[in-house]
């Protein structure tokens, strides 16, 4: 039979504080696409981004951090931002960009990660069996 652990609060708060900056960055990014700002259109244009694309892509990164701020869909959310992280470590790779912005995608993720890890005990059985 599994025990269940009790997790201190600092602990949990500390989780969902990384997991709310992780939101927060994420609306923002989601938010410049979706309305279009012409800082992200140019940004995503230099990087091979079709202009037209940015609306779609801004639905996209809405849905993933929609799901990933909502605790029973916490683990598809992290997926799918995975995959956006991915899809950024790729560009920059590419474009042949300065290690920094292929690395920051990178311990984004890990952050997505261990803010969930902090506070599930099943993804820290999964992660550690």
């Amino acid at each position: 039979m599994e025990t269940i652990k009790k997790i201190s609060k600092a602990i949990v708060w500390t989780s969902y504080i990384l997991q709310g900056i992780i939101v927060l960055m994420f609306l923002m990014g989601a938010f410049m696409n979706l309305s279009q700002n012409e800082e992200a259109i140019k940004g995503a244009v230099e990087m091979g981004y079709p202009k037209e694309a940015m609306l779609y892509l801004g639905i996209v990164q809405l849905i993933a951090i929609l799901l990933y701020a909502i605790p029973r869909t916490v683990i598809i959310g992290a997926i799918l931002i995975t995959g956006w992280l991915g899809g950024a470590v790729a560009t920059h790779v590419i474009h042949k960009d300065p290690m920094f912005n292929i690395v920051f995608p990178v311990i984004f993720g890990i952050i997505v990660w261990g803010s969930i890890w902090l506070r599930n005990e099943k993804l820290k059985l999964l992660v550690l069996n």
